[in-house]
């Protein structure tokens, strides 16, 4: 596991057995998380996106608490994973990781509780799974525009983005602030100190 420039955010970038059979490959070790977090990672929720290119989902977070920790990994064709610090208060506000996963690298990323989410399919059937810390809850979740400039987010050229109807009237980064829409960074600290360890 690798931490990434945000904190929160980790890189898994697991070991390829190869033969002439295929491949195996561990795609999630509790355990090597729970080192890296300092408390475990509760599985409550698994979800699968098929997504044809071009299509962006996000950028998506949830209320902290109890908030929504991800644990995303591409199992068909390729992504651009997207991360924003929207957490008010934290010393990386504002900041954005992106890392791209695909079927060759199978990479997965971790993004804890109160970070923006974003991914933009680079291929037809792009193919996510998501291990998620809590159920979907509608009335908790929450985006920003994905396209909005003060992000600063680098979605790859020459491909035409396809937003929801939700994503696109999502508010901007400064509209969601300026709301009190945002996570705050000691709220999210807190809460992922009390989780079970």
């Amino acid at each position: 596991m690798e931490q990434l420039s945000i904190s929160g955010v980790y890189l898994h970038a697991p070991r390829l057995h190869r033969d002439e059979r295929g491949m195996v490959l561990e795609v999630f070790r509790a355990a090597e998380l729970h080192g890296e977090l300092g408390h475990r990672f509760s599985l409550a929720q698994a979800n699968l996106s098929v997504s044809r290119r071009g299509t962006l989902r996000g950028v998506h977070f949830a209320d902290v608490p109890p908030g929504q920790a991800k644990y995303v990994t591409c199992t068909q064709g390729a992504v651009l994973d997207v991360v924003v610090d929207i957490r008010v208060g934290s010393p990386t506000f504002g900041q954005v990781d992106t890392v791209e996963l695909d079927e060759v690298n199978r990479h997965a990323i971790y993004i804890a509780e109160g970070l923006g989410h974003a991914v933009m399919a680079l291929t037809d059937d792009a193919t996510l799974l998501y291990l998620c810390s809590q159920p979907y809850a509608p009335q908790r979740e929450h985006g920003i525009h994905p396209l909005d400039p003060a992000l600063d987010i680098p979605w790859p050229a020459g491909i035409e983005p396809v937003l929801s109807d939700k994503d696109a009237a999502a508010p901007k980064l400064a509209e969601a602030l300026e709301s009190g829409l945002l996570p705050d960074y000691r709220t999210c600290l807190d809460y992922t100190r009390s989780l079970p360890g």
